[in-house]
């Protein structure tokens, strides 16, 4: 039998978390993350894998912890409560004080070397798989009458996603909480609603 871990797994993987978050994906060596997490290059690799797989169990604690809003949001009522959620989410994560600015999915592996490709690709599909959850949460609403007949669903989440995405960016770049509040405003101004005629057909 081997011998038993001296450190907490859960614990040592939002350390790791922090700092994929704070450097990006290429900007984080080895011995950033061993330090983080206070252990060894050995414990790391039996514990965790080597790097590129470490980083994928980061992304998975990132979406059950930090980012869990995003799935959440998809439980609200109407289409619009979804918008709202995510929008409103995506602004307390990226400019909370205890947090890194902006977004793990965005500033993680946004650009970098070929050696990084795989990376890219496994964030890119994170993101895309997201906006296809809110694509089928969208076309729900329209069939219960939520949302008019007549909005593409699609472009609708394409749309929500750009912005969530883009108040991340913005927030990284140092952009406040107020600011980026008054962008959802406006962008909710043109929120598409059915009219009383079709709600009632449902």
């Amino acid at each position: 039998m081997g011998r038993p871990r001296s450190f907490d797994a859960g614990t040592a993987l939002d350390h790791a978390l922090l700092v994929f978050w704070r450097k990006g994906y290429e900007g984080t060596s080895l011995s950033d993350l061993t330090h983080a997490m206070g252990i060894n290059r050995p414990s790391l690799y039996a514990a965790f894998g080597d790097k590129e797989t470490l980083f994928r169990k980061v992304l998975d604690r990132y979406a059950e912890g930090p980012a869990a809003f995003m799935g959440e949001a998809l439980q609200e009522s109407t289409a619009r409560a979804v918008a709202e959620r995510l929008l409103e989410g995506m602004i307390n994560l990226t400019t909370a004080r205890h947090n890194p600015r902006g977004c793990l999915l965005v500033q993680g592996a946004l650009a970098g070397s070929e050696d990084t490709d795989d990376v890219r690709r496994e964030v890119s599909s994170r993101r895309n798989a997201g906006e296809k959850a809110v694509r089928l949460r969208f076309k729900r609403a329209q069939e219960e009458g939520d949302l008019p007949p007549d909005v593409n669903v699609a472009d609708l989440a394409r749309y929500l996603i750009t912005l969530v995405y883009g108040i991340a960016v913005q927030a990284a770049s140092g952009v406040g909480r107020e600011h980026l509040r008054k962008v959802i405003q406006t962008a909710l101004q043109v929120w598409p609603i059915p009219t009383q005629g079709e709600a009632m057909a449902h």
